[in-house]
Parts: structure tokens; C-alpha cells; sequence
């Protein structure tokens, strides 16, 4: 195991199975020593953890659970990594991170929400998790999902 899958595992966490495209499309792609992930839901065991849109009030999905849903969308963004390179102390640097939370309209805590994504890259990573990032609200994503977020991650030179 890695050590950033020990540091998982102090948390509680372990990267699962890489979550399977719900398109025509590959969970990550590798280009010289940058992966690139597609945008990964909040998908466990082949099911979305929950739907709907983020705000406050009733029928609405917390920005605290959403934040939660943010960090299962990271998990599943380092899963579909390790599917490229297998070992995940290969990883140097995340480089960007970029988070999608369907929003109520009246909702403007993005930032707090994908928040829930760049903190579990910090404790999974270390140092080399400090990244750039974007934190956007949008009126859908696919499957209804609350979140969706991807990365780039930098590789060590073989």
C-alpha cells in the first residue's frame, strides 16, 4: 500500500474501485507526466450517494452534506488515477482541481462546498496536494448528481 493510502486509511478511507463512465468516455488519461480525470460523482458501489440540488432549506441537499459528497467525488478522482499508475506516491503534485455543485439558485457557498474535495487532497497528499482551483455552480449535472469534481495531478519522472 502507499502512503497516501495509509494516510487514507488513518481517516477512515480507502480508494475504491475506479467508478465505471456513465458515457463515452475514460475516468482518467494520461499525457507525459500529467493525468487528467474526467469529472467524477459522487458514485459508491455503482450508486450515486445522493441527488439533488445544494442550498438551504428543505428538499434541498446541505452545503455540509454536499461537502461530504465533494470528498467522495475527490476519493473517486484519486481512484481513477491509481487505475493509470497503480502506485500513488507517484504522484508529485495536484496540480488543479476544479468542482461543479449544482446549485439552488439562491445558493452561493460553492467555494465551502468543494472545500470537502481539496481538504481530503491535502491529508491525502501532503504538501504535494496544495492546488489550483475552481469551484463552479451550475443548474444540473449528470444523473442529478449535487457534485461533481475532477483533477490534474503531476507524475514523478520514471
Amino acid at each position: 500500500m502507499s502512503a497516501v493510502e495509509d494516510r487514507l486509511a488513518e481517516l477512515g478511507l480507502t480508494v475504491p474501485e475506479v467508478a465505471k463512465p456513465v458515457a463515452a468516455y475514460v475516468p482518467a488519461i494520461q499525457d507525459g507526466r500529467r493525468i487528467y480525470t474526467s469529472g467524477q460523482l459522487p458514485m459508491v458501489s455503482g450508486a450515486l450517494a445522493e441527488t439533488g440540488k445544494v442550498g438551504e432549506g428543505e428538499g434541498l441537499v446541505s452545503p455540509e452534506r454536499a461537502a461530504e459528497l465533494a470528498q467522495i467525488c475527490a476519493l473517486n478522482a484519486v481512484a481513477a488515477v491509481k487505475g493509470l499508475v497503480g502506485d500513488l506516491d507517484k504522484v508529485t503534485q495536484v496540480v488543479k482541481l476544479v468542482g461543479f455543485v449544482a446549485s439552488d439558485p439562491a445558493f452561493t457557498g460553492q467555494p465551502g462546498v468543494i472545500n470537502g474535495a481539496s481538504e481530503l487532497m491535502g491529508k491525502a497528499f501532503g504538501d504535494a496536494g496544495i492546488h489550483a482551483r475552481s469551484a463552479v455552480g451550475v443548474a444540473v449535472l449528470p444523473l442529478d448528481a449535487p457534485v461533481e469534481v475532477e483533477i490534474v495531478v503531476a507524475l514523478a519522472d520514471d
